[in-house]
């Protein structure tokens, strides 16, 4: 007999950079935990959020992310740190614009 994860979670490389999602999808273990355990939706909103999600699916990826749950928040700090990394290398053109427009028209007097 399979475990039930084989049947519900799986990675390829080609899908969401090779991290584990529901089979057939794109939605990753770690977006369900953070849905269920960071922003407390049930595992029944999960489900009827995403209509091609089955609460069997759900429950599978809560059981993953257990098992396996330092390498999962490892690669939750991987991704953390590249966003962290690209905002300070290539900072945001719109921030900047907005903070001149801001300046034209509250300008700190000296």
């Amino acid at each position: 007999m399979e475990p039930t994860t084989v049947n519900h979670i799986e990675s390829n490389p080609g899908v969401c950079g090779g991290k584990p999602c529901i089979v057939g999808t794109r939605i990753r273990v770690q977006d369900i935990y953070v849905w269920h355990e960071l922003q407390g939706k049930t595992p029944d909103e999960i489900a009827s959020d995403f209509p091609q999600l089955t609460l069997a699916d759900v429950h599978a990826a809560l059981a993953y992310y257990w098992d396996n749950r330092e390498e999962i928040e490892k690669q939750m700090k991987e991704a953390e740190s590249l966003v962290a990394t690209m905002k300070h290398k290539y900072p945001s053109k719109l921030k900047e614009k907005l903070a001149g427009k801001d300046a034209e028209r509250n300008p700190i007097s000296s």
